[in-house]
């Protein structure tokens, strides 16, 4: 469900770098930083890196793209 929201213009100017640099929209750079910031904040210990390739690879694996690990190989 979309819904319509007031951001600053500041935000706005922040983001869009961003959201050039990550080939996002501006709305959606905004999504992925609240998914982030929610994560973050549910997940204190997690260094940010982490929590970043973990995201990769969920959708990794859901494009198909992720393999088993084999243990002592």
């Amino acid at each position: 469900m979309a819904v319509a929201l007031k951001v600053s213009d500041e935000l706005i100017e922040l983001v869009k770098p961003q959201a050039a640099a990550q080939h996002r929209s501006i709305p959606k750079q905004i999504e992925y930083w609240a998914r982030l910031g929610k994560i973050v904040e549910e997940n204190p210990d997690l260094p940010l890196h982490f929590i970043k390739d973990t995201l990769l690879g969920l959708e990794e694996a859901k494009a198909g793209q992720a393999s088993a690990y084999k243990f002592g190989v």
